[in-house]
């Protein structure tokens, strides 16, 4: 019965799939109110965490997308290093030539 009450406040939203608000909507309608102050901050606690979480996943990715540039960066410059004391090499072979 509480599954069919949250199921029709999301259809009342054209939507097919039930969310928090749908859920909590049931309950209240069901005359469960002392659960639902309880569960409203349950969920943002949750969702607090979710989001806290998913701001250190993009730092971290962050963090080993700039370090490989670097990488990528001294990579380069100790490739252009050594083609510039090639070049040097070559240029004081002609000049004894």
């Amino acid at each position: 019965l509480f599954l069919t009450s949250a199921n029709n406040f999301a259809m009342k939203g054209k939507r097919k799939t039930l969310n928090a608000g749908d859920v909590l909507s049931a309950m209240e309608e069901m005359e469960f109110q002392r659960f639902v102050a309880p569960l409203k901050e349950s969920l943002e606690v949750y969702r607090r965490e979710q989001k806290g979480k998913k701001e250190a996943r993009k730092d971290k990715d962050k963090k080993a997308d700039s370090e490989e540039q670097d990488k990528s960066r001294e990579e380069e410059n100790d490739d252009d290093d050594e083609r510039m004391e090639e070049e040097e090499q070559n240029d004081e072979e002609e000049v004894d030539n």
